[in-house]
């Protein structure tokens, strides 16, 4: 990002116009991670193969073992519940600063009410709903209502944990939200995701916070919504990115993956912030002059 990029999402939140997008790395150092959640369950149920930190695949056998996926994600809504929330009084916890601009609609791939409890406490009313993707026709299901200010929309896209049965953790549930949520697109079908949230992700720029935009899951979503938009239409995005783990063996290997990366993401309209959520909540804070 230049400063050019910075001035430009400052006003963007400032007036409303841009849609944050949280992933699991708005929760870091809260909640524990993909991967180390993916090891805790492995070694739980004994997970016999040789990737023990891919979650999908590892939950996939929890649920055989277990033989009731949704008991397998009541357990695993207790344990992550169990961490607690994001520590009161940090004006650089992604969730506290987002809340206080006036963003009408957020979305999120995170099981955890941390969006919405945030919202509360700057004196908000959230509508929180969550992504019917396990139906056949998710575009069946009931409207929501009109997002505003006092009212912002918190659509959780993956599953809440306040309904355990929604959380899309196993490989046959990615495969499932893949089929609802993409499919009925590509074959011309009504659009599975609200009106609100579509105007949100087509209209406005997106912020994403804490994701891999490699993520093939992602990808395939993302590039299905970029594609029905004009191009002269199309907003420039943000996207908060920490570098993957590179190959130290490589010649000048981390020079070459943020180039990498920059070029990747530039190709979908996207500029890039390398590091983690608290640095970019902080360098945005200083930005706005709210530095203590």
């Amino acid at each position: 990002m230049d400063d050019v990029d910075w001035q430009r999402l400052i006003d963007q939140l400032h007036r409303g116009d841009c849609t944050p997008f949280l992933g699991a790395g708005a929760c870091a150092g809260t909640l524990p991670t993909g991967a180390a959640l993916s090891n805790r369950y492995a070694l739980h149920y004994g997970y016999p193969f040789s990737d023990p930190g891919n979650l999908a695949r590892v939950m996939q056998y929890g649920a055989a073992v277990v033989r009731d996926p949704v008991d397998l994600k009541e357990g695993v809504c207790r344990l992550l519940r169990s961490h607690g929330g994001p520590a009161p009084g940090d004006p650089e916890e992604p969730h506290r600063l987002l809340a206080g601009f006036p963003v009408t609609t957020f979305l999120t791939t995170n099981y955890d009410d941390f969006l919405a409890e945030a919202l509360r406490a700057e004196g908000k009313e959230p509508h929180v709903a969550v992504s019917p993707w396990w139906e056949a026709d998710p575009a069946a299901a009931p409207a929501l209502p009109e997002p505003t200010v006092d009212r912002p929309l918190v659509y959780h896209l993956h599953g809440s944990w306040s309904e355990p049965a929604s959380l899309v953790l196993t490989e046959a549930d990615y495969l499932t939200y893949l089929v609802n949520m993409v499919d009925v697109v590509a074959t011309g079908g009504r659009h599975p995701l609200p009106t609100p949230i579509l105007r949100a992700m087509t209209a406005r720029p997106l912020l994403f916070i804490g994701y891999s935009l490699q993520d093939w899951t992602f990808r395939v979503l993302f590039h299905g919504l970029m594609r029905g938009t004009p191009r002269s239409n199309k907003r420039r995005h943000v996207s908060v990115q920490l570098m993957p783990e590179i190959n130290g063996s490589a010649s000048d290997a981390e020079r070459k993956a943020r180039r990498y990366i920059a070029h990747y993401l530039d190709g979908w309209n996207i500029s890039i912030f390398l590091g983690t959520a608290s640095e970019f909540c902080a360098e945005l804070r200083r930005r706005m002059g709210r530095t203590p």
